[in-house]
This record gives structure tokens, sequence and C-alpha cells, in this order.
């Protein structure tokens, strides 16, 4: 490391260098031992008790990450050609690993490119963003145009980027909460949130101002194709349906009928004009309900009337502290479908949890099917798409599980 550098130094413990050492990008506050004054959301030096540099990144004075890691080059410049190159790796990988489909994508997946706090979502003509570090937030005037202009020199039209910073977790950066257009030079504001994206064939209606995160799901995008492959000629069962994603694809897949369910009412009805829109309302109902009610009455009915059931909840647990009850939440729903397949039916079960890991929900699953009495004759093990890439030595970037099974 050179004697004199620009950023005030952040002196962390042995166990929190070890831990950097490892490769991950995250310094605690509860290993920091002394730190120099730094502006809230400005760059600072990490080095070891023994003066060692550790990498440069974005302070946080609030937050129990104190300090997010963007480089551990003692050499780099962090001027905007640097941001710059980053947009550009992260859009280049997409384009390696999603081929041609890039109307709806992940665009940017925070730390797992290079990102701290930072989503970015593609819905067709409108980007869609989400700022959880107060770096970001600091740099957001020049990362965000640059980002569309990256886009529009390589041919594609953008007409608008929505901020959806309306989560809780901005207070722990010191942030305020909120949403609206961010205004790009020379561009007005998109007079409509809403717009129409196509994912493996089928037409969506993405409100990215009024839906869930930043207005649809993409991670399930090709586990959705997957429970495709397996519909046909089947009736299946979409728990937790949201706007109807798994059950659209079953039944374009030639399913033979599907019952899409969900507790709100809203994306019940956003999942019935999505079907009408891709002419599958024929072969498709819809019904309000709690997954948790509706399967015990299934079951009580005596009745196997699906061969396919797709679970696809939202995430149990958000902390350590709540996993016990987690599985417990998990061990009942999927335990309860198991029971209404017949022998040779078909199960789709997934978990969005970073929490609930691999080991935890494989585990959860033996001990559901056992409670059912049934085998599980696995068929694929799926995780996120890979528009949302996974660094292995950053473990809050593999948080999807998604198993295809026959029941035996």
């Amino acid at each position: 490391m050179k004697a004199e550098r620009a950023f005030p130094r952040i002196t962390v413990s042995e166990k929190g260098a070890r831990w950097v050492g490892e490769g991950h990008p995250w310094i605690y506050a509860s290993d920091v031992r002394a730190e120099e004054p730094c502006e809230n959301g400005a760059l600072a030096d990490a080095v070891s008790e023994k003066g060692r540099y550790l990498g440069t990144g974005f302070y946080s004075r609030q937050s129990k990450i104190r300090v997010r890691l963007l480089s551990r080059n003692a050499n780099e410049r962090f001027d905007e050609a640097f941001w710059r190159r980053r947009l550009r790796y992260a859009w280049d990988y997409r384009k390696a690993v999603m081929g041609e489909d890039l109307d709806c994508c992940r665009v940017v997946f925070g730390e797992a490119d290079g990102f701290p706090g930072l989503t970015v979502d593609r819905f067709h003509d409108l980007l869609v963003t989400q700022t959880l570090s107060v770096g970001i937030e600091n740099i957001k005037t020049m990362l965000f145009p640059a980002l569309v202009e990256m886009l529009r020199d390589d041919g594609h039209r953008i007409r608008g980027l929505f901020e959806r910073n309306d989560v809780a977790i901005r207070a722990l950066e010191g942030m305020e909460q909120g949403k609206g257009w961010f205004a790009l030079p020379g561009l007005p504001a998109p007079g409509s949130p809403v717009t129409e994206i196509c994912e493996n064939g089928i037409f969506y209606a993405v409100d990215v101002e009024n839906g869930q995160k930043t207005g649809f799901f993409l991670d399930q995008k090709y586990n959705r194709l997957a429970v495709a492959r397996l519909a046909k000629g089947r009736r299946v069962l979409d728990c937790f349906t949201h706007t109807g994603s798994f059950a659209l694809n079953a039944a374009r897949g030639g399913a033979a009928h599907v019952t899409a369910v969900d507790v709100s009412e809203a994306a019940i009805a956003m999942a019935r004009r999505n079907a009408e829109r891709n002419g599958l309302s024929e072969r498709m109902d819809f019904l309000t309900a709690d997954v948790f009610d509706l399967l015990p009455e299934l079951e009580k009915q005596g009745k196997a009337p699906y061969d396919f059931i797709i679970l696809d909840p939202p995430a149990f647990t958000k902390s350590r502290k709540t996993v016990g009850s987690a599985e417990r939440g998990y061990r009942e729903i999927n335990g309860r479908a198991l029971r209404l397949l017949p022998r040779g039916g078909y199960f789709a079960t997934a978990s969005c949890s970073h929490f609930m890991e691999d080991g935890l929900f494989r585990k959860m699953l033996r001990e559901a099917a056992r409670d059912a009495g049934v085998e599980l004759r696995q068929i694929e093990a799926r995780q996120q798409a890979p528009d949302h890439p996974i660094l292995w030595n950053v473990p809050e970037t593999d948080y999807l599980k998604f198993y295809l099974f026959q029941v035996v």
C-alpha cells in the first residue's frame, strides 16, 4: 500500500481482515477497531490492525455493514471511467449468458456486479432501480445517465428510468424512502409506469410503480420453462401464483387445466388479465385463497384433483432468527402438497430466501416427503437465472432454490 492515500482509513480487526481475505466485500461495524473521519457514503480505505491494505469501498456511518468494498487494487481510480467500465462489464456479461434474451432481464445485481446495494431491472423500454447503499445513492446522478447512454448506444430503446426506493432497509443507510421517475437529461418522464414485456413467449403487463419489488420477478424465468416442459396434458395447481407466471407457462406448455391461487385479489386480477392477453383463459381458472388454508381443505376432500403442483411462496424468512419458524412453514405446505399428489405426479417447489440455505431446504423436503409417506425422484435442481449471477465468495447472492420432482 502506498504511504499517502486520498481516502480515510478504517482499521479492521483480525477476524474482519480474515473475512475480507476470504473474498467477502463487506466489513461489519463490529469488526471496526478505529476509523478516521469520513463522510457518509464516501470512499474509505480498509486496513488491517498492522496497516495492511485490504481494499477501498463505500463507508456507511449508520449501517451494520460499515464498508462495502469496491476494489482491492490500491492503484484504482474511482472516477466516472471506472463506473462506466463496471456497467459495460455487467452488460457484456448479460449479452454472453442471455444471448438475445435481453428485453426483460436483470442488468445489475448488486455485489455480484460490483455495485453494492444496487439493483437494476430492464422491462422492455423501462429501467427500474433500487438503491440500498448510500454510496451508490451519492453517485447515481452520474451512474444512471451513463447506464441509459450505454444501452442506447447498444441499440436498445429506453424511454425512462423509475426508482423503487420504497423499502424500509434504506433507513439503515440514513436514506429516505420514495419512488418516482429519475430525471434523465433530454428525456421527459413517461406518462405511464406500465409497460408490456414478453418472457418465454408470454406477454405480461408490468407496473413498475406498484408491482412487487421492481415490478416483476425475473429470477425464475428459465425455471418457468422447465415447468412448461412437464405440464403437457396435466392438471396443474400453481400456488402463490402472484401475476400468474408459472401458471401461464404451464398452460402454454399444454396443460389440460391450470388453477392459479394467490391470497391477493389484486394479484389474481392481474393474473387473469395476463391469461386473457395470451389467449389462455379457457384452460385456466383463478382462486383467491390462502394456500395454508386451501391445501388442508383439498386434503379433507380425499381427492387427487391435480397431478402437478407448483409451490413458489414469498420468502418465509429474511433473517437467521426466524429460520426455524420458516422451516416449519415450508415443511407444512410441502408435506400437504405431496399428500395431494397421486403416485407418478409431479412437484415443483422453491424458496427465495438466502437464509433458508440449500442444505436446510433439502433436509426439509426429505422430512416433508417422509411425513407424506412418499418418495421423491429428482428431475432437476435449479437456481436463479444467470442474469442474477452467484459469487461463490458472497453467499448472499446465492438465494433461489428450485426443485422438480416426480412423486413415487
